[in-house]
């Protein structure tokens, strides 16, 4: 596959200068944002994530640190 022919082939996200992840998030939104209450609602608490961060120094575990995800500000509405 020639390189001009490998740049179309990409996925548009690619193309747009997004990761996989940030396009994904950004569709999440998206339909999250689309809706009715009380699915909305429930489904933007679900958004928040909390996880555990441990890290290791020379072999040993250094104290776990608990992280949050804080959720996505809402699209603007055009």
């Amino acid at each position: 596959m020639s390189g001009a022919a490998a740049g179309a082939a990409a996925p548009y996200w690619r193309n747009a200068g997004m990761t996989y992840i940030s396009y994904a998030n950004t569709c999440a939104a998206m339909v999250r944002n689309c809706l009715k209450e009380p699915h909305k609602t429930k489904a933007l608490n679900r958004e928040q994530v909390y996880y555990k961060l441990q890290t290791y120094q020379e072999g040993e575990p250094q104290k776990p640190v608990v992280r949050e995800t804080p959720p996505a500000p809402p699209l603007k509405k055009e």
